[in-house]
């Protein structure tokens, strides 16, 4: 085929391709137009799924009567006027696809009134193409109707899902730029039907109450930088450690009030989480960035959905560093359930205030679990009291009964003892009696080569004795009297993942030297455990993230007993 210039049709449809993927994202561009307009009440309406109607409605500053028809010219913008601009990008929308895209594929209308004038504008357009407009009245502010999306595109339409997935797509989509602008008032009405109602009073937690529900929200924690990360400030909440979810849906990330998907800032919130949640759960964080524009490049993808940081490293740690201290500094201790029954009274400042806002709202509380106290890092002192089941050491504390599972206890704390050896490069190690010998697979021989060394630095004195065999001459201290050809064969099978070997290295030698369920202590040895889980630096959790204790306040205790 001849090289020819593209038909203006065609190219149209092949920009509104890369912006216009489903419902959702006419959703997008257009709640982005009404926060760059200074909105502070913005309305979505969807119906079936957001192909029959999609409209948004804002309280914004409109388009001036004389500039409405270049708002639909493809690349038309008043966000950018140079190359120089792009390196300081301070609004949502800067491409000027949104509004031309849309049109390509769709029917659009638009009643738009800006600040300042007596009468708005009214615009129609089918395929792109100005159909029909004339003055009308409106407050200041747009309103743009989608009617009929991807009709005149079958193939796209083809691809999409039922109205019901589209519509939590949308709802998804209403829903993250409720978290990035607490102050702006949001309401979504899918079908008829109100879905999300935000209060824009300027309150993250109000959002997130209002998009998780109170539960989630009474076991978010506050996430702040402090001014110690440099050019980047982290702010936002996260989610407890007992709060999980079994996917990463509930991550959102926004950087200079940009909501954007990062395997960077995931990654980055995991790592502070390491060790604290179970294996395949994942948190529930929303995360706020905010640095200076030219460090950040938000002009790498079509739908402005990714950045890419000039300091990824900087931005990292920060992130890292901000989430973990919040966890450690204000990590609950989970609580046993109280009876359905029982009156609840939050004791804590933050929960009454959720509460307070609840009663405002009109939603009746629900009475489920008993509250969770924030903790500092350390434990109180506690008093041993018993064992229990010869599995569960139970203790007074200054603020109620605490039940701390002895093996997961004794898991965190050969944890950081090994740590802290291996730091100061002096690792307590107890050789055999005899020597063993250990025969290998040719698979494990070759991760047995590949991580000699580094098992020597733990503990291990291992010598090659012929092809596949090796003698163990001695293994770690805290192993000495518990398994360790068991933690052996179970570092072998793990392969060769070199980013989490010693991580691997370390929860085996917890897991394998650790007391277990089932064994009868002395008091002077559940004592010595309670008083080493209280010196460690997480004692909330054990390597795998199970909890270490749980507690049974002096109130519910109280209640239970009919006291108050």
């Amino acid at each position: 085929m001849p090289i020819r210039v593209l038909d203006k049709k065609v190219v149209a449809q092949i920009a509104a391709g890369e912006v216009v993927e489903r419902p959702a994202s006419v959703v997008k561009e257009l709640v982005e137009n009404a926060l760059d307009a200074g909105a502070t009440q913005i309305v979505v309406e969807a119906k079936g799924g957001g192909v029959s109607l999609i409209r948004v409605t804002d309280n914004g500053s409109g388009i001036p009567a004389d500039e409405v028809e270049l708002a639909f010219e493809r690349h038309a913008t008043s966000k950018i006027s140079s190359v120089a601009d792009l390196q300081s990008i301070h609004s949502l929308g800067f491409r000027g696809e949104a509004l031309p895209s849309i049109a390509a594929v769709a029917q659009v209308e638009m009643v738009t009134c800006a600040v300042g004038e007596a009468t708005g504008t009214f615009v129609s357009l089918e395929g792109g193409v100005m159909v029909q407009r004339r003055t009308q009245a409106r407050a200041p502010g747009t309103t743009v109707a989608v009617r009929q999306l991807f009709r005149n595109v079958p193939a796209r339409l083809k691809f999409l899902k039922s109205a019901a997935t589209e519509n939590n797509h949308i709802a998804g989509v209403v829903s993250q730029y409720a978290l990035a602008y607490p102050e702006v008032a949001f309401m979504l009405m899918i079908d008829g039907r109100k879905t999300l109602s935000t209060s824009g009073r300027g309150r993250l937690m109000d959002s997130i109450m209002e998009i998780y529900g109170l539960e989630t929200a009474r076991q978010m924690l506050e996430v702040k930088s402090d001014g110690w990360s440099g050019p980047v400030e982290v702010s936002g909440m996260v989610g407890a450690p007992t709060l999980s979810r079994a996917g990463r849906d509930y991550l959102s990330f926004f950087v200079n009030r940009r909501w954007v998907n990062s395997r960077l800032l995931t990654r980055a919130v995991e790592e502070a989480y390491h060790g604290l949640l179970t294996v395949g759960k994942h948190p529930v964080a929303v995360i706020a960035l905010s640095l200076p524009p030219p460090e950040v490049d938000v002009n790498i993808h079509p739908a402005k959905s990714e950045v890419k940081f000039h300091n990824e490293r900087t931005v990292f740690m920060a992130v890292q560093k901000a989430v973990r201290q919040a966890l450690v500094e204000q990590m609950p201790v989970p609580s046993i359930g109280e009876v359905a029954t029982a009156p609840y009274a939050p004791p804590v400042q933050r929960e009454q205030e959720i509460w307070n806002r609840v009663a405002v709202s009109g939603r009746s509380p629900q009475p489920a679990v008993d509250t969770f106290l924030p903790l500092t890092a350390s434990l109180p002192v506690l008093r041993v009291i018993g064992q229990l089941m010869k599995s569960y050491i139970v203790a007074e504390g200054p603020d109620g009964l605490y039940l701390i599972d002895q093996h997961a206890a004794h898991e965190r704390i050969i944890l950081e003892q090994v740590k802290a050896q291996r730091a100061r490069q002096a690792v307590e190690v107890q050789g055999l009696l005899a020597p063993a010998t250990l025969e290998v697979s040719p698979a494990e021989a070759q991760v047995m080569k590949w991580h000699l060394t580094e098992l020597a630095s733990f503990g291990f004195t291992l010598e090659p004795f012929g092809e596949r065999t090796y003698l163990v001459r001695a293994v770690p201290a805290v192993l000495g009297n518990g398994d360790w050809l068991s933690a052996l064969r179970e570092l072998l099978d793990a392969g060769n993942d070199k980013a989490s070997w010693t991580e691997k290295v370390l929860i085996s030698l917890a897991c394998h030297g650790a007391v277990r369920s089932g064994k009868a202590l002395t008091d002077d040895e559940m004592r010595a455990l309670v008083r080493q889980l209280e010196q460690t630096a997480a004692p909330h959790t054990c390597p795998h993230g199970r909890p270490t204790l749980i507690r049974l306040s002096a109130g519910q205790l109280s209640r239970e007993f009919r006291r108050t």
